[in-house]
């Protein structure tokens, strides 16, 4: 595989080399990595920005079906339009079913959409293991909206924040009340909070859930990338198309006051820290699984499992041989 014209064509708006270059930097292998690293360098060259907007909630709340319609009233506008889609993997065999691009069937179909779903495999916080790197790649290839769907998250689980722009939350409606909502975890993180479902019989419950949660957000402290207004919570139905042309306003008016005001080159570079962080922790941990780290961590293991040493202990001992290995 010749990475300078992998780039070059991922650059140039070729769709299967996209999805071959995404295959590539999901890849585990050592030389793939290295093939990754060295694409994801070239294509950073290319200076391309999109506006990511990650996309989360509870499993049932609708998420790929809003995604379906935001992406065709966006595509409509002339607007392209990549959906990186993470699905739940088995905590058995790491087999995923990858479903999304088949509930966003008309959505696939659009020549100026881009959807690819990925496994979550063993990664927690609702993304997979390489999607920031399948967002710069989308980015490099010119896409003007990247939609970052979650697996089915709860409140804990707020990677994705660190993948986006905007944030935004999806909820069913009567899923809670104000309490819920003041709750610390992903509420905090939502820049927009969307009641989907308002529609049918269900339209009177989802605008009590939106205003539950509209007085929610006035009790939580005030960010300082936050115009006033926000965060604001919305009613839409992705089933029958109303509102989201409004959230989309929305989105809009929010990154474009953000990017007036220095936020929006200070979250990048934020995130692009965190990362740099989470790429540490990853390789040490990715450490105990060679040798000698892994003999050392079984011996250990069994120790603490026959009863000789405490957890606490055998801990201790592994990460003071680890910092004595460390060059």
């Amino acid at each position: 595989m010749d990475v300078s014209d992998l780039a070059r064509s991922v650059i140039a708006g070729d769709r299967r080399a996209l999805a071959r270059a995404i295959t590539l930097v999901e890849s585990r292998r050592d030389d793939h990595r290295a093939a990754a690293r060295s694409l994801l360098a070239e294509v950073q060259a290319a200076g391309r920005q999109a506006l990511r907007i990650g996309l989360s909630g509870t499993p049932g709340v609708g998420k790929s079906t809003l995604i379906e319609s935001l992406g065709l009233l966006l595509t409509a506008q002339g607007l392209r339009v990549a959906v990186l889609a993470v699905d739940p993997s088995s905590a058995r065999s790491g087999g995923s079913i990858l479903g999304d691009k088949t509930r966003m069937e008309r959505l696939s179909r659009d020549p100026l959409a881009f959807i690819r779903p990925s496994p979550s495999q063993t990664q927690l916080g609702g993304v997979a293991r390489r999607s920031r790197e399948a967002v710069a790649l989308c980015e490099a290839a010119g896409f003007d909206v990247v939609l970052i769907e979650t697996v089915g998250v709860g409140q804990s689980e707020t990677m994705v924040a660190e993948l986006c722009d905007i944030f935004v939350l999806l909820l069913a409606p009567a899923g809670g009340d104000e309490l819920q909502g003041v709750k610390r975890g992903i509420m905090e993180m939502a820049d927009l909070i969307l009641v989907n479902k308002a529609d049918g019989d269900l339209k009177p419950a989802a605008l009590r859930t939106c205003a539950d949660y509209a007085g929610a957000l006035h009790l939580l402290r005030r960010r300082p990338q936050d115009p006033p207004g926000f965060p604001k919570a919305l009613t839409v139905s992705a089933l029958a198309d109303t509102g989201l042309a409004e959230a989309w306003t929305e989105i809009r008016n929010l990154a474009a006051w953000r990017q007036d005001h220095g936020h929006w080159a200070n979250r990048r570079a934020g995130q692009a820290r965190h990362w740099f962080s989470e790429e540490v922790r990853q390789g040490l941990l990715a450490e105990l699984n060679h040798d000698p780290a892994r003999a050392r961590m079984e011996n250990l293991g069994q120790a603490v499992a026959a009863g000789r040493m405490t957890p606490d202990a055998a801990a201790a001992e592994m990460l003071a041989a680890l910092a004595h290995s460390t060059p």
